[in-house]
């Protein structure tokens, strides 16, 4: 199963706060680990910058209209973000809380698992 795994954005995060070092070298340990484990087996992972240098695209109809960031809600924000393999939810919610925290702050983690083709086939087979 894959899932996605987002590190929450925080005010030292949308401030643009750097890690310090020892933070960035135990991120990077368990990102060793996380390689060796197997379960990212893509180089899809990467902090974000903060959101005053993104844009979102709202979609009305016909309709687009382009938000500029930085956006207020910093709990509905994504500061970082990672692509899994795993055998399940539970074996993912795991190995995040053997994660070094990813914040200099509290912070929160949200996994979520990704459609795969046999959802798609389960919708469109009426039977």
């Amino acid at each position: 199963m894959k899932v996605m795994v987002f590190v929450k954005a925080t005010h030292d995060t949308e401030a643009g706060v750097p890690p310090s070092p020892e933070a960035m070298e135990a991120m990077a340990k368990y990102t060793e680990a996380l390689i060796a484990a197997g379960i990212i087996k893509e180089q899809v992972f990467g902090g974000l910058k903060p959101t005053r240098f993104a844009k979102r695209v709202q979609f009305s109809g016909k309709s687009r209209t382009v938000i500029d960031g930085p956006f207020s809600e910093t709990k509905e924000v994504v500061a970082g973000f990672s692509l899994w393999d795993v055998k399940s939810i539970d074996e993912a919610v795991e190995w995040v809380k053997r994660s070094p925290n990813p914040a200099a702050t509290d912070c929160e983690v949200e996994i979520r698992p990704l459609y795969s083709l046999e959802d798609f086939d389960a919708w469109s087979d009426p039977k």
